[in-house]
């Protein structure tokens, strides 16, 4: 399997806290299945920058391979409204035209909408990132539809199909994946305690709701086309 959401990275957001933690997260995934993890760390404003995120990287793997962990880790971030509005090219999947998108808690959808438009136009897909804990989407999740017809792709997190964040959030993630507008499960994970980086149990559940074809789809598939920069 493939996370593309993965919050691995030691001192450099709400992630791990050293690099020890980090080595143990990859562990947990390298257990669970997951062969390749894009490291995707917050970046609400230009204080995190790519080179933090390559170093971080680097040092990571570097541990994992002397720790004799063989999970693959791939760069990548988690970027906010106001980073892609401006230029968002360093903050890409793999250095992909993809990108991790967080919509705000609360948002308007039409200047939502215009956001998404603009940064497609700039040639970049934005993937939404866990819209089923969003509370906007929560309160009409139908309409992620239209962000979909414009060219959005939609990410959401394993542990929210076994109830992990609420009834709310597991209602709305079977809904969108009945309803077709899912392409990716990941982790989102933030710690080796507590979100860890496990998407198992989500895709069993996932098989049940969609069938097994289409739920591997997300976990494999359609993140091995990201990452390789191929469209879905």
């Amino acid at each position: 399997m493939i996370d593309i959401h993965c919050h691995i990275l030691h001192r450099i957001d709400d992630g791990p806290t050293d690099l020890e933690e980090s080595v143990q997260m990859a562990l947990i995934a390298q257990k669970d299945g997951i062969e390749t993890i894009v490291a995707t760390p917050h970046v609400r404003d230009r204080d995190i920058t790519s080179e933090l995120i390559s170093q971080r990287i680097a040092e990571l793997k570097k541990a994992l391979d002397r720790n004799g962990v063989s999970v693959d880790i791939l760069y990548g971030a988690d970027i906010s409204s106001n980073i892609a509005l401006t230029n968002p090219t360093e903050y890409t999947i793999n250095n992909t035209r993809y990108l991790l998108l967080e919509p705000p808690q609360y948002f308007n959808r039409s200047l939502f909408m215009t956001l998404i438009k603009k940064i497609i136009r700039k040639g970049f897909v934005p993937i939404l990132t866990h819209p089923e804990r969003n509370p906007t989407v929560l309160s009409a999740p139908e309409t992620l539809m239209d962000f979909i017809r414009t060219g959005a792709l939609i990410q959401i997190t394993a542990e929210s199909l076994s109830g992990g964040f609420g009834p709310e959030p597991k209602e709305c993630s079977t809904y969108l994946l009945k309803k077709g507008m899912v392409h990716f499960l990941a982790t989102d994970a933030h710690s080796k305690r507590y979100r860890r980086p496990v998407m198992s149990e989500g895709l069993e559940i996932a098989k049940t709701i969609v069938g097994s074809e289409a739920a591997e789809r997300l976990v494999k598939d359609n993140p091995r086309r990201v990452i390789s920069n191929l469209a879905l």
